[in-house]
């Protein structure tokens, strides 16, 4: 099917450092000849202009053109309409790259211009509100136009390599699959940890803090993936919804297992001395399904930590304590699987070494970008890497009880500094 790419905001750093290069590659494989690109922009500009940075400009420079509206004036997305000229027999991807506060109105105006048909789907790009009721008010203002099959949820997470992975690899692997459960699983640890601050972005940072930034979405999604159910006749549309499930199943959180903290000099950063914003997260939870009875499971994520890492945890039960028991999978960067094995050192002598065992894709091995990823499966409406309203809604509702207790406390978040380890900041 012909589909045509609009992208609100192909102008921004979003739309020109990571869109742009995302569909030169895509392009590039010569699988999508039937693929072509809007830019709307605020402002006239020039295609050539818009691509110079591409490596490869003449790929886009043929199959893209820049339409300049005003984002705020409905006769302008009636004109937008015509200029797409969207056919029976083809498809519309609206790609929303634009700040959070002006997707309801865009989602307003196109859907009172009609440019909602069963043919059209409206990529979001995070976050999905700032907490529960404004995630439904969202959700509900959406569908007044759209139907939750055309709609389209990004979370970059998913769409990673290794993350779909985490599902192969439990699901088609015996080792796994029988292990994974309390019986063998001690406990749970999901982190994302960076050695930047906040670079520049006060102004998002003071609006959305680590628990809406790195929380809500990525570390909740990649938690469901850790722990979902998989049948075995499983099948990939059944993703979402074996998510949702897992997502059911885990009790709000309690405040008082949670921490919040703040490296020192982000008040200076964001100049405001008065700021209680976290950039440190570690909060603790418990799933009622019955395979995770007991085992705890923590979600950790910071800034201006000592070390760049997202991975997944699994802390496997020991008969004694002189054993390894941690299975790693590497999210980024190296994404990969890693586990410390105990072997008995070369020689004569009884002597142990501990030894890394670890699979890692070639170093020649070209992984798709997420932004090329959740493209290509809007293309091909496939949705297991997006996620659902349910899902957004439930994420928010287990995490309900710190936003209201940290909103309603007039004790700010613990001060931490640059370059700390996690367990400093949690001792």
């Amino acid at each position: 099917m012909k589909t045509k790419l609009l992208i609100f905001g192909i102008t921004g750093d979003l739309g020109t450092h990571k869109l742009l290069p995302a569909l030169e590659q895509i392009i590039s494989t010569g699988d999508f000849n039937d693929l072509s690109i809007i830019g709307v922009s605020r402002q006239d500009v020039d295609v050539n202009n818009l691509l110079s940075s591409c490596k490869q400009k003449a790929i886009l420079q043929d199959r893209m053109s820049v339409f300049s509206m005003n984002l705020a004036e409905i006769n302008d997305y009636g004109r937008l309409s015509k200029y797409i000229a969207l056919g029976d027999d083809e498809q519309l991807i609206i790609y929303l790259a634009v700040p959070p506060q002006a997707v309801a109105q865009i989602i307003e105006l196109l859907g009172r211009a009609g440019i909602n048909s069963p043919n059209v789907k409206i990529l979001f790009e995070k976050p999905f509100g700032t907490d529960f009721a404004s995630a439904e008010e969202v959700s509900n203002r959406t569908m007044r136009y759209y139907d939750e099959s055309q709609i389209y949820r990004i979370d970059h997470y998913l769409a990673k390599e290794m993350s779909q992975n985490i599902v192969t690899i439990r699901g088609k692997n015996a080792l796994f699959s029988h292990m994974w459960n309390n019986e063998s699983i001690e406990s749970i640890e999901i982190i994302a940890s960076e050695t930047i601050g906040i670079e520049g972005r006060a102004s998002f940072y003071e609006q959305t803090g680590a628990l809406r930034d790195l929380v809500q979405g990525h570390l909740m999604q990649l938690l469901s993936l850790t722990l979902m159910d998989i049948p075995h006749d499983f099948n990939w549309d059944e993703v979402p919804g074996l998510r949702l499930a897992a997502l059911n199943q885990l009790k709000p959180v309690e405040p008082r297992r949670a921490v919040r903290a703040q490296y020192d000099g982000y008040r200076q950063e964001a100049n405001n001395l008065d700021s209680k914003v976290e950039t440190f997260v570690s909060l603790e939870l418990e799933s009622n399904q019955p395979r995770w009875l007991g085992v705890p499971i923590k979600l950790i994520t910071g800034k201006a930590l000592v070390e760049k890492t997202t991975e997944i945890r699994i802390h496997l039960k020991k008969t004694d304590e002189a054993q390894s028991n941690c299975l790693i999978f590497r999210i980024q960067p190296n994404e990969g699987i890693g586990i410390d094995l105990y072997v008995k050192k070369p020689g004569y002598s009884n002597t142990l070494e501990t030894r890394h065992l670890s699979f890692n894709y070639p170093e020649d091995t070209k992984l798709p970008d997420a932004y090329e990823q959740v493209i290509v499966d809007a293309i091909s409406s496939r949705k297991s890497l997006f996620t659902t309203s349910d899902e957004v809604l439930q994420s928010w509702r287990i995490l309900k009880p710190i936003q209201d207790d940290w909103s309603e406390t007039e004790l700010g978040p613990k001060l931490y500094p640059i370059g700390s380890d996690i367990h400093s900041i949690l001792a």
